[in-house]
Order: C-alpha cells, then sequence, then structure tokens
C-alpha cells in the first residue's frame, strides 16, 4: 500500500506539474496578447468584480469536494445530493446579484458595472454543474483527466478571449471569455466523471456534511474578503487603471504560485486522507512535501520577481510598466504562500476546520486593519505590508499544524533553509551579474539562463536528495 500510494502521489505530482505547466503556458501567450490588445481600464472593470465572483462560487461549493473527500464510502446519493443542493444555491446567489447589480456599479462609481456584473455572474450557475463530478475527479485523484480538463477550457476559452479582443470587444471580450471557461471546463468534467444526476433527491447526505462544510464556506469566504479586499479598496480609491495594473501584477503572481500550488493541490488532501490513521507516515509524507514545495517555489517566484522589469516591457509593453515593481513584491509573499496551503490542507484532512476557520479569520481581520492603517501612504506600502504579514502568518499555520504530526519547528527549517539559501544566493548573483546590460532582451535572456543553470548546479552538488529522485522520476516517465 505504501508503494502504491507514493506512485500515485508522484502521477499526481507529475500531471499535476505538467497540467499546471501547460495551463500556464497557455496563459502566459493569451496573456500577452490580451494585454496587448486591451487596455489597463478594461482589466480593471473586470477586476472589481472579482470580489463578488469568488463569493458567490464558495457558497455554490460549500465545502463539499473537501467533504466527499473526507469520507470513507462515498455513494451516487451522496454525489446527487450535492449536485442539487449546488445547483439550487447558484440559482439563488444569481437572482440576488443580478438585482443587486446596481447597487456594484454604485459602489464603484461605475455605471457600466450593472451590465457588465449581470452577464459574468451567470458563470456562477454554469459552474455548479459540475461540482459533484470534481469531487469524483479530485477523490479518486484522476489527476491525468484534470489536466485534460484544464487544457480544453484554457485553449478554448484564450482562443475566443484573443478573437473577441482583436475586433474590439473590450472588457465584453474578457467577459465572454470567463463564461466560456468555465462552460468549458463544466461540460469536460462531466465527461470525464461519467455521472449524471437523478430525481428523486435525497438532501440526508448533504445535512450530514454540513456541520464541517459550513465552516469551510465561512472560511473560503473569509479568505476571498482577504484576497479582494486589496482590489476593493483600490477600487474606492484609484481609478480602473490603477486597479488594471494590480490585476495584471496579481495575475501573474498568481499563475506562477499556482503552478506548484496546482501541483500540490491535487494531491495534499487525497495523501493526507489515506494515512491519517499513521501519525509518522503522515508526518514523513507531509515533510516531502515541504522540501518539494521549497525546491521549485523559492526559484519560481524570486526568478519572477528578479525578471518583472523586463518581463512586463518586452511582453505586454510600457503601458503596463507601473505594474512591474507590484509584480516583484506580489512575488516574494508568493513564495511562501504555497507552504501555508500545504499547512490548511493537512488541518483540514484532519477534521479541524474550526481551526482553519478562526485562524483565516483572524488573518483577514490583521491584514484589514493594515490596509485601512496603510492607504494613505500609497499602493506600494500598502502591498509591502500585506506581503509581509501573510509571509509572518505561514509561522501560525505552522503552530496549528504542528500539533497534528508532531512537527517540530527546526525540522522545517532544515526542510526550507538550504533552497531559500540556495535561491537567494542566485538570485543576487544574477542581479549583480547583469546590473550593467542595458538591452532588456539580453539581460532577460541572461537572468533567466543563469539563474536555471546555477540553480540546478547548485542543488546537483548539494546533494539534494528531493532533486535527485525529481530526476529520477523526470527520466523514468521519458524513457517509459
Amino acid at each position: 500500500m505504501a508503494e502504491t500510494l507514493k506512485e500515485k502521489t508522484a502521477k499526481g505530482l507529475f500531471w499535476g506539474g505538467l497540467s499546471n505547466g501547460v495551463q500556464q503556458m497557455l496563459n502566459l501567450v493569451f496573456g500577452i496578447f490580451l494585454a496587448r490588445l486591451l487596455s489597463t481600464e478594461d482589466y480593471g472593470l473586470v477586476g472589481m468584480l472579482n470580489i463578488f465572483t469568488y463569493i458567490a462560487v464558495s457558497l455554490q461549493e460549500g465545502g463539499f469536494i473537501t467533504a466527499l473527500n473526507r469520507k470513507q464510502k462515498v455513494s451516487h446519493k451522496d454525489y446527487n445530493a450535492v449536485f442539487w443542493t449546488s445547483t439550487l444555491t447558484s440559482l439563488m446567489i444569481y437572482v440576488i446579484l443580478f438585482f443587486s447589480a446596481p447597487l456594484i456599479a454604485d459602489f464603484y462609481n461605475e455605471p457600466r458595472l450593472t451590465a457588465l456584473a449581470r452577464f459574468i455572474f451567470l458563470g456562477f450557475f454554469i459552474t455548479s454543474l459540475g461540482i459533484a463530478s470534481r469531487a469524483q475527479l479530485f477523490r479518486n485523484m484522476m489527476v491525468r483527466q484534470t489536466a485534460i480538463v484544464a487544457f480544453v477550457s484554457q485553449f478554448g476559452s484564450g482562443v475566443v478571449g484573443i478573437t473577441l479582443a482583436y475586433f474590439g470587444f473590450a472588457y465584453w471580450g474578457i467577459a465572454i471569455q470567463t463564461l466560456v471557461y468555465v462552460s468549458l471546463f463544466s461540460g469536460v468534467t462531466i465527461y470525464f466523471a461519467h455521472w449524471h444526476p437523478t430525481l428523486p433527491v435525497d438532501f440526508k447526505p448533504v445535512k450530514e456534511m454540513l456541520g464541517f462544510s459550513s465552516k469551510l464556506i465561512i472560511t473560503n469566504i473569509v479568505n476571498v474578503l482577504n484576497t479582494n479586499a486589496f482590489t476593493v479598496i483600490l477600487g474606492r480609491l484609484y481609478t480602473p487603471h490603477v486597479v488594471g495594473n494590480y490585476s495584471q501584477a496579481n495575475k501573474w503572481n498568481y499563475m506562477s504560485g499556482t503552478l506548484i500550488g496546482g501541483m500540490l493541490g491535487g494531491v495534499a488532501q487525497p495523501v493526507f486522507a489515506r494515512t491519517d490513521s499513521d501519525k509518522e507516515r503522515q508526518k514523513r509524507v507531509f515533510r516531502k512535501l515541504v522540501r518539494f514545495t521549497a525546491l521549485v517555489s523559492f526559484p519560481a517566484l524570486f526568478g519572477l520577481a528578479l525578471v518583472a522589469k523586463e518581463f512586463i516591457v518586452i511582453m505586454l509593453t510600457e503601458k503596463w510598466l507601473e505594474s512591474a515593481v507590484m509584480l516583484q513584491i506580489l512575488c516574494i509573499g508568493g513564495a511562501f504562500s504555497n507552504f501555508s496551503g500545504l499547512f490548511v490542507n493537512l488541518i483540514v484532512t484532519r477534521g479541524h476546520s474550526t481551526t482553519h476557520l478562526w485562524v483565516t479569520v483572524a488573518s483577514c481581520i490583521v491584514q484589514l486593519a493594515a490596509l485601512i492603517l496603510t492607504a494613505p501612504y500609497g499602493i506600494y506600502t500598502m502591498l509591502t505590508v500585506n506581503v509581509a504579514i501573510s509571509i509572518l502568518w505561514t509561522l501560525v499555520w505552522f503552530y496549528f499544524g504542528r500539533k497534528e504530526i508532531d512537527l517540530r519547528f527546526m525540522e522545517v527549517v532544515k526542510d526550507v533553509t538550504p533552497y531559500l539559501a540556495i535561491a537567494t544566493f542566485v538570485i543576487v548573483a544574477a542581479h549583480l551579474l547583469t546590473v550593467g546590460i542595458t538591452n532588456l532582451y539580453f539581460c532577460f535572456a541572461v537572468k533567466v539562463v543563469f539563474v536555471a543553470a546555477a540553480y540546478c548546479l547548485l542543488l546537483w552538488l548539494s546533494g539534494s536528495a528531493i532533486f535527485r529522485e525529481l530526476l529520477v522520476f523526470l527520466r523514468h516517465r521519458t524513457l517509459s
């Protein structure tokens, strides 16, 4: 069983990495085209609605995917109850938001948001149709199928988005692209799950899950408020142009973080659930995932911060230059965010959704207070303080996570420090090496090649076990 779980975890990380790598490559290509065709204002208008979109998604999903993953046995009745609950909830949410759209437009003093919001919010209902099927793929660690779902939806919606932007649809092009994405995602997910809802429906399984899932709902909403509070405050204090620049910076930081988080998210909870009865084994699995996260997260996010200016100007043109410094600040926080995600997955899998809720609420309160206090000092000060708090909050997640598997602080330090030190050294060296280069293209190329080569070489010379295991696994996948 140990070998089977290890193989499933490795395959999960492989397909998760491949899926997210392909997604981010598509995001990169489509994002570059869209950023060149659209204005900062177009992105700003859509960005103002993000908080409402994410809250609605949290409500419609209801934490049921995680709740179903925790159950020892799951039947058609369970999935059926989740499907009808999510669908009916989404329909009610859409009706409420449809009539609330004018109020949202008044809040931002932007009349164009009324029609835009009513259109974008249709995605809630479409997404709900695939939630039960997503739960099946997630529970059974069907990461390859999930990768195909992501590719099809990303590619299809990207082509639509670029076409509409080219023909002058502006922010409506982004809105239509969003609906195409969720439609393809739900449709292909349903296809792979080979499951369909039935009538009549018994809602008893949902009632049994509500004690656990309701806390996840509240937690997810608080997370959304915390993550998107920055955009809301910017929307009130600044113009859509500033919101657009922040949205662009946050988009690239999020994409890079998701490349790692997506790999981990597809396997962490299922693997923790399968080792829940053996605390020592669960601890070994957790520490290995921590080392893997450190291995890829630090060079990826620090590296993006290093080339932020060159990347923005070369790929997106100078009209987005203001977002480069924002991206650099966000990347520093992004390098640590996936560690918090691992602790959250562990805590939730162990059944402590209450702990997850209150730690998240506390984080939200602290960060909101910091945003309000730093607002008079400008957007860069707000960002820096926000990122610093998110990094320090990793220690809070560690405090609660360590109790679950008897994890010591020095063990985490031992797992993380070598990769943090090597990545930092390589990034600083690359900066000093290229400080006199004025050609943006040449500077970008030298930084990327130097960081990649030097980081891998130093990992090999230091005898990193997780790095060598990764090379062996990739070689085996290539040869087979």
